[in-house]
């Protein structure tokens, strides 16, 4: 009950902050949105490559913001597209830096400074175009959307997962996460679905409710899938949490594993049907 409670006030205190940035304006989005990518880059990086090449890891965040910055540019100032290439140049500078390493005796674990732009710099710099659904016009309602669905995802999965999951049916994937049930993963999903439901309904989220309907359900279930890879992540690494900024939640990356597979998925379909 005493982790319940820290979890929901720590939950409900982050949840206010994004709320507050991302309504607020693009600049607080965008340094929203970098702060939480270094965040968990960082817990990503400790976790994976634990103190070990800290300049090259600096490089790769940096590569990260460099990213996220010419997006932002391009969306909202009308920055011309084909500049955000740019973007490459500091990954080549952290590609040419790994020359230099001297001791290369744990030469292997530069592959993580690649996957950490990959699994996290790229899904979280493609929120631009759920932030700024036209070029130089910043609108934070449809990416708030996005969160809502995730968020009511992961509520229900918690509680269908610790009220019947942990008793009854079959687990979502015991070899990775021992406490995933297929009961918390069908629980997300209810609750998902109506919240995209609810959301079209109340003018939040502005496109037909098929869309919404189907919208709601890849991003719930690319969310778990999102939750499943960190846990394998941290099965490997024999870590409880990938940091413990949050209490209850453990670190940045902990708590927004989800959505970075739920983030880009959305953003695709949205893209795909033409309606972005």
């Amino acid at each position: 009950m005493k982790n319940l409670i820290t979890r929901t006030l720590t939950g409900a205190g982050f949840v206010a902050v994004v709320i507050a940035c991302i309504l607020w304006n693009k600049y607080s989005f965008a340094v929203l949105m970098t702060g939480l990518m270094a965040a968990m880059m960082i817990e990503f990086y400790k976790m994976t490559m634990r103190g070990e090449y800290i300049f090259s890891q600096v490089l790769s965040i940096m590569a990260a913001i460099v990213m996220f910055a010419l997006t932002f540019l391009y969306r909202g100032f009308n920055f011309p597209g084909r500049l955000v290439i740019l973007a490459i140049v500091p990954v080549f500078v952290m590609m040419i830096n790994s020359l230099y390493v001297k001791d290369k005796t744990d030469f292997g674990k530069f592959a993580n400074l690649y996957t950490a732009l990959l699994y996290i710099a790229v899904p979280m710099t493609m929120t631009n175009f759920v932030a700024f659904p036209h070029l130089g016009s910043y609108d934070g309602i449809l990416l708030l959307c996005f969160f809502i669905i995730i968020w009511v995802s992961d509520i229900g999965g918690y509680l269908f997962g610790m009220t019947i999951g942990q008793k009854y049916g079959k687990k979502l994937f015991p070899e990775v996460s021992p406490k995933k049930s297929w009961a918390g993963f069908w629980g997300g999903l209810l609750l998902a679905v109506a919240a995209g439901v609810t959301l079209h309904y109340t003018g939040l989220l502005k496109y037909q409710l098929e869309h919404c309907i189907v919208l709601s359900v890849l991003m719930n279930v690319f969310g778990v899938y999102g939750d499943l890879i960190e846990s394998q992540w941290k099965r490997y690494y024999a870590v409880k949490d990938s940091g413990t900024i949050m209490p209850g939640h453990g670190g940045i990356l902990d708590r927004l594993d989800s959505a970075l597979l739920a983030l880009p998925v959305g953003i695709m379909y949205l893209m795909v049907v033409n309606i972005l």
